[in-house]
C-alpha cells in the first residue's frame, strides 16, 4: 500500500489579508504623521511657541497616527486587534524614525527611540483592541 504525501497549502487567505491590513496601517499611519508634523512645522515658523512644546505635541500627532492607522489598518478584521495594532504601532514607529531620521540627515539610536517603541507598540495593542470591539459590537 503507497501512501501519498498529501501537500499542505501554504496560502492562507486570512494571514494574507492580515498582512496587506498591517501595512495599509502603516502607511496609513505614515501619512498622517508627515502631514501632522508638517503643518506643525508651518505652526512653529510663523508663531512665538516654546521650545517645551514641541516634544509633547509630537506625542500627540504620533499616538494620533497610531490610532488612525490602526482604525483604517483594521476596518476589516474582527478579531486579533492586540497583536495587529501591536504590530502597526511597532513597524509604524520604525519606519517614522527611519522616514524622519532621512530627512534630518542623521540618525541617532538612543533612549528617545526605546521609548518610542515602547509608547507605539503600547498605543497600537490598545487602538487595535478598541477598533475591534467596537466593530464587533456595532455588527
Amino acid at each position: 500500500m503507497k501512501l501519498k504525501a498529501r501537500r499542505i497549502k501554504e496560502d492562507n487567505p486570512a494571514k494574507k489579508t492580515m498582512i496587506i491590513s498591517i501595512l495599509k496601517g502603516c502607511l496609513t499611519a505614515l501619512c498622517v504623521s508627515l502631514v501632522g508634523i508638517l503643518i506643525f512645522a508651518f505652526i512653529l515658523k510663523f508663531t512665538n511657541i516654546s521650545d517645551s512644546v514641541i516634544n509633547p505635541v509630537n506625542q500627540v500627532i504620533k499616538g494620533v497616527s497610531i490610532f488612525l492607522g490602526v482604525f483604517i489598518g483594521l476596518k476589516k478584521e474582527k478579531e486579533m486587534g492586540l497583536v495587529s495594532g501591536l504590530l502597526i504601532g511597532l513597524i509604524f514607529t520604525m519606519l517614522a524614525f527611519t522616514v524622519f531620521s532621512i530627512l534630518d540627515g542623521r540618525f541617532v539610536f538612543d533612549r528617545t527611540l526605546l521609548n518610542d517603541m515602547l509608547f507605539g507598540g503600547i498605543m497600537g495593542a490598545i487602538c487595535g483592541i478598541i477598533c475591534v470591539n467596537i466593530k464587533k459590537s456595532s455588527v
